[in-house]
């Protein structure tokens, strides 16, 4: 039997407009919502757990799924609180990292199609990302906890396409490190940021030694060389954004109009922003490429 939840999220599903969000939309469209399969891309989720969520057939969705239907069905904050209370799941409180994407910066996901943009919460986890963003830089469905943020990737050896220099990969560390010790004084009470930094201790001495060094102003790199497997090597500028009330991180990687870089980028998204068949074990994740 459909639950509240499950007909919440059907209704919100009917309502949207595929042409809204750079979806194809075809002759043979019935619905003028979206279809199952394009909103369990969107959330990340596989179809089936997508269905089972709707049915009522699966109880207990965690936050992370939670708040990924609600960022994918464009849920105002009234709407967004609303999901959350139907699934019995409690919204992040006072002195918890936020991470949520506030309309304003879901559009610019939704608008910049050809331009790859990934937004972070203050301790550098993953939020959200575009298409152009997984066709330029990998897959990033496939991150699950720790995975999923930039600090842990940066000291654990996990794979990118950015090609930094031992100087370069130095001066992202510290200014990370730096990012998360000012996230720890500003939300002293989440537990997801206390584990984070007390796995990265205990898997990274280099860690463990920048975090107990006295931290200085460090800028961020503002052009990157990504080695895209198919297109070769992309250079790109990558700006970071600020949104203060929320404290995200927008992340916007652009080339230069008219150079072989900026030729090289559109063949990348092309080649990359291509219709996927959500799959997973019902867990709330997609299948690794």
């Amino acid at each position: 039997m459909e639950s509240e939840f499950g007909a919440a999220l059907r209704a919100w599903r009917d309502r949207l407009s595929p042409h809204e969000l750079g979806l194809p939309t075809g002759a043979r469209r019935r619905a003028s919502g979206l279809r199952r399969e394009e909103l369990a891309g969107l959330a990340g989720i596989s179809v089936d757990y997508l269905t089972r969520l709707e049915q009522g057939r699966a109880q207990g969705p965690s936050d992370q799924v939670v708040a990924a239907l609600a960022r994918a069905l464009r849920l105002s904050d009234r709407e967004r609180g609303l999901l959350f209370g139907l699934a019995g799941v409690a919204q992040p409180g006072p002195g918890m990292i936020p991470r949520h994407v506030a309309p304003s910066v879901q559009r610019m996901l939704d608008r910049f199609t050809g331009t790859p943009v990934i937004v972070f919460d203050a301790s550098w986890t993953l939020i959200s990302a575009n298409d152009a963003y997984r066709a330029v830089m990998g897959d990033t469905s496939a991150w699950v906890g720790h995975e999923a943020n930039g600090v842990w990737r940066a000291f654990t050896g996990a794979g990118t396409r950015a090609r930094l220099t031992a100087e370069e990969s130095e001066e992202q560390r510290r200014r990370l490190v730096l990012d998360l010790r000012l996230a720890a004084a500003r939300y002293p009470g989440d537990p997801r940021l206390r584990d984070l930094i007390r796995d990265l201790r205990r898997r990274s001495p280099d860690f463990g030694e920048l975090w107990d060094e006295p931290g200085g102003e460090s800028a961020p790199a503002r052009r990157k060389v990504i080695d895209h497997p198919e297109v070769g090597p992309i250079g790109l500028d990558c700006d970071t954004v600020e949104v203060a009330g929320d404290d995200l991180r927008v992340m916007i990687y652009t080339a230069v109009p008219g150079t072989e870089d900026a030729s090289r980028l559109a063949l990348a998204v092309a080649l990359g922003v291509q219709p996927q068949a959500a799959s997973g074990d019902g867990s709330g994740r997609r299948s690794s490429r």
